[in-house]
């Protein structure tokens, strides 16, 4: 079973920076779909970046410029650089990955981390 662990959430103000991390267990290849997702309460996950097993990435529309997704692949870590955060980007953040495809990723995943918080504040 594959399990994903995501760390580094907390508080930041308004314009600041953040990292998450996504350690990834249970599984010993390294090339495989994975990506954030973010979820606000009451209402549906919404994608925010995906890699590919090549490092091939990409980004939602509204992160593009402030966020980064990338991989460490020996250490099978996926982080999310997270910049110029602002208020709509509060939500609970959720690793996630498909260890079935390699490449043509999207948010359909099939396994998921516990989500960690990320509160923005003014």
């Amino acid at each position: 079973q594959v399990r994903l662990v995501e760390s580094g959430g907390g508080s930041v103000q308004a314009g600041g920076s953040l990292k998450l991390s996504c350690s990834v267990y249970g599984y010993d290849y390294r090339k495989f779909c994975m990506g954030w997702l973010r979820q606000v309460p009451g209402k549906g996950r919404e994608g925010i970046a995906v890699i590919d097993g090549d490092g091939n990435s990409g980004l939602a529309d509204s992160v593009k410029g402030r966020f980064t997704i990338s991989k460490d692949f020996v250490k099978n870590e996926m982080y999310l650089q997270m910049n110029s955060l602002q208020l709509d980007d509060t939500a609970m953040y959720y690793c996630a990955a498909d260890v079935s495809r390699y490449a043509s990723c999207g948010f359909d995943f099939t396994s998921w981390g516990q989500g960690t918080q990320v509160t923005v504040s003014s």
